[in-house]
């Protein structure tokens, strides 16, 4: 399963945001921490603030912060590490 990235300096992000609706969304902050999730739903979330890597279950540590637009696909296992304190807008599919 693979977690896919837009990162803030892609030119083609500004539209997507704005087609997805993003700052629509729902908000989530979480403090600088470690913890295991699932995802039983795909989730699309861009970051306001902090920097994360998220580690998929037998798969390679994937690291994104502030500006980025990232999806989560449905059934994944993962482990979260919250390097700094995160702000994001979310959307479940």
């Amino acid at each position: 399963m693979t977690i896919e990235i837009i990162h803030a300096d892609n030119p083609k992000q500004p539209e997507q945001l704005k087609q997805l609706g993003v700052l629509d969304w729902s908000i989530w902050e979480k403090e600088a921490s470690e913890f295991p999730w699932h995802y039983d739903q795909k989730e699309v979330c861009y970051l306001l603030e902090g920097q994360v890597t998220v580690t998929p279950e037998n798969g390679d540590p994937v690291t994104f912060g502030k500006g980025d637009l990232v999806t989560f696909p449905a059934g994944m296992n993962c482990h979260w590490h919250i390097h700094k304190d995160v702000k994001k807008h979310y959307q479940f599919f």
